[in-house]
C-alpha cells in the first residue's frame, strides 16, 4: 500500500509534540538527493506562524506539502545527517541543540519510518521548543559521553592553571575524536582579532600547528564561519559531498582548508549569552563515529565556552585592577606587584634591569589654570609619547605627574639612546615636558636602581624650574 499525504498527515497528527514526515532520496551510487518535508501535524504548521520577522534562520513561507526542505529552512548539513542516518540506516537520534540563528533551544528526536518506495525513505522529526537551557536534556545522553564530558569538567574546574589544564582537555578532546588535530580559537569580533588558545596534533600527523595560519589576515576566514555554520549548532564535513557544499557556500575556506591537508571537519561555536568568543574544531577525524562526536561536542562545548567566559572575565577584570585607567598604560599596583617579584627572586637577579623616571612638568600649573580637564589630556600625550619612545618596555603611572619605565631588554647604551630621545621630544615647556632620570643595573639590585633614577629625575626637575621659574605660579 502507497503513502498518500493524507494517511501521513493522519499519522503525524497522533504526535502531541511539533512533527513532520521527512523523505529522503537515495540514489543508486549511494548518495542522498532532496530531502523533503512531505507532511506536518497541526502543532508543526502553526509554529511556522509563530517565529518572529527576525529569525532569519526560518523562511516565513507558506507550508506546501513535499517540499524540499530549504524552503522552509536554512540548509543544514546536520539536519541532513540526522535525516539520512534516521530514515536511510534506521536509527533513532536525539539531540539537544541551540541552533546559532535560532533564539531558542530544541531537543529532537527523529524515527525511522517504513518505506513503500525503492529509493525513497522516510523518518519522523519531532522537536520540543525550550526558551531557556533544560538541564535535564542536556544529561539526556549516551553513558560513555556522559562520562567523557564529565572528566573534562572536573578537569576544568579543579584546576588554578587554566591554560595548562585547556593544553590537557584538547588533547583529550583529540583522542576523544579520533582526529589528527583539534584546537581552540579565540576571536574578539568587535576587535576583529583571533588568537590560538591551545591545540593538539597526532604525532604521525603531517598537519601544520594553527599558529602557523593565524596572523593579521586570518580573521578574513574566521568572520566568515557564523554565516557558513548558518542556522544549525555546528559544521560537519565528511564525505565528498559535504566537502561540494563546503566549496559552494565559502569558497575562501574551502581551499585554505583542502590546501592545509583537511580530508573531514567538524567546528562547533563556543557562545556565551549569544555572544561568540571562539571556535573549536577537530580536523581529519575518524569519520565513521560522526555523530557521536558531534554529541559529545554539542555537550562539551556548552562546559567549554562557560570556563573561557569566566577566564575571560577574570583577566579583565585583573586587567582594569592593574591598569590606569585615564592614560591606558599600567599603575602602581601593577608596578608595586612586577617590583615585588623581582624582589622575591622570581626572575634571574642576574638580567640586567633599567629604570626611567619621566615626571610631567607643570602638571599643577595646568590643572589650575586651564582645568583638570586639560590636565587629563597632558598626562595621556605624555602616556603616548613614553609608549613610542619604548615600546618593548613594560610602562607604569606611578603617581599623579610620575611615570616610570622598566626595562629588561635593552643594553645600558640602548636605553641611554632611548632617554636622551625622549629628552629632545619632551623639552617643550608648553606642552609635554619631562624632567627625567634613569639608571642601569640588575634585577637583583632593582631598588637601589629605582632609587638611583628617582634621585636623577629630581635633579632633571630642579634645573628645568630654575630654567623656568615662573611655571611655578602660571601657565603662558
Amino acid at each position: 500500500m502507497a503513502y498518500n499525504i493524507h494517511d501521513l498527515t493522519e499519522f503525524s497528527n497522533y504526535i502531541k509534540p511539533i512533527a513532520c514526515v521527512i523523505s529522503v532520496e537515495m540514489f543508486p551510487d549511494g548518495s542522498y538527493g532532496n530531502i523533503r518535508i512531505v507532511t506536518g501535524n497541526d502543532a508543526y504548521l502553526a509554529s511556522g506562524k509563530n517565529y518572529g520577522d527576525d529569525v532569519t534562520a526560518v523562511h516565513h513561507v507558506e507550508f506546501i506539502p513535499d517540499q524540499p526542505y530549504e524552503r522552509y529552512i536554512l540548509k543544514d548539513l546536520n539536519f541532513e545527517e540526522y535525516c539520512y542516518r534516521s530514515a536511510v540506516l534506521g536509527e533513532t537520534l536525539h539531540s539537544y541543540i541551540h541552533p546559532e540563528k535560532l533564539p531558542f533551544w530544541l531537543y529532537l528526536t527523529v524515527m525511522p519510518l517504513n518505506s513503500d518506495k525503492e529509493n525513497i525513505y522516510y523518518c519522523l522529526y519531532s522537536q520540543e521548543i525550550s526558551q531557556r537551557t533544560n538541564y535535564s536534556y542536556l544529561t539526556n545522553i549516551a553513558p560513555d559521553i556522559s562520562a567523557q564530558v564529565l572528566q573534562i569538567c572536573i578537569k576544568l574546574r579543579g584546576t588554578d592553571d587554566f591554560m595548562t589544564t585547556m593544553d590537557e582537555v584538547i588533547g583529550d578532546i583529540r583522542d576523544l575524536c579520533d582526529a589528527e588535530h583539534c584546537c581552540i580559537l579565540t576571536s574578539d569580533f568587535a576587535q576583529r582579532k583571533c588568537a590560538v588558545l591551545c591545540e593538539a596534533l597526532s604525532k604521525d600527523t603531517k598537519l601544520l600547528s594553527m599558529k602557523h595560519y593565524v596572523n593579521d589576515d586570518f580573521f578574513y576566514i574566521v568572520e566568515t564561519w557564523p554565516e557558513t555554520i548558518a542556522g544549525s549548532s555546528c559544521i560537519i564535513i565528511k564525505d565528498e559531498q559535504d566537502w561540494k557544499y563546503l566549496e559552494k557556500i565559502n569558497p575562501v575556506w574551502y581551499e585554505s582548508m583542502q590546501s592545509a591537508g583537511a580530508k573531514s571537519l567538524v567546528l562547533f561555536p563556543l557562545k556565551v549569552r549569544d555572544e561568540t568568543l571562539g571556535f573549536i574544531w577537530a580536523i581529519n577525524f575518524n569519520t565513521d563515529h560522526s555523530q557521536k562526536i558531534r554529541s559529545l561536542l554539542d555537550l562539551t562545548t556548552y562546559f567549554l565556552a562557560s570556563e573561557l567566559a569566566n577566564h575571560q572575565l577574570f583577566r579583565r577584570l585583573e586587567d582594569i585592577s592593574l591598569t590606569d585607567l585615564l592614560t591606558g598604560v599600567k599603575n602602581r599596583n601593577a608596578m608595586n606587584s612586577r617590583i615585588d617579584s623581582m624582589i622575591a627572586e622570581e626572575y634571574d637577579p642576574t638580567l640586567n634591569a633599567g629604570i626611567v623616571y619621566a615626571d610631567l612638568n607643570g602638571l599643577k600649573t595646568v590643572n589650575d589654570t586651564d582645568g583638570h580637564y586639560a590636565g587629563d589630556l597632558l598626562l595621556k600625550d605624555a602616556a603616548l609619547m613614553l609608549q613610542r619612545h619604548f615600546p618593548d618596555c613594560e610602562i607604569f603611572r606611578a603617581g599623579g605627574d610620575e611615570f616610570m619605565v622598566l626595562s629588561v631588554k635593552m643594553s645600558e647604551e640602548q636605553l641611554a639612546a632611548s632617554v636622551e630621545k625622549l629628552r629632545q621630544a619632551s623639552c617643550d615647556p608648553d606642552g609635554v615636558c619631562f624632567a627625567i632620570g634613569f639608571s642601569f643595573g640588575k634585577v637583583g639590585d632593582i631598588v637601589k636602581t629605582m632609587r638611583t633614577a628617582d634621585v636623577n629625575m629630581y635633579r632633571d626637575k630642579q634645573r628645568f624650574y630654575m630654567m623656568h621659574p615662573e611655571r611655578k605660579g602660571y601657565r603662558k
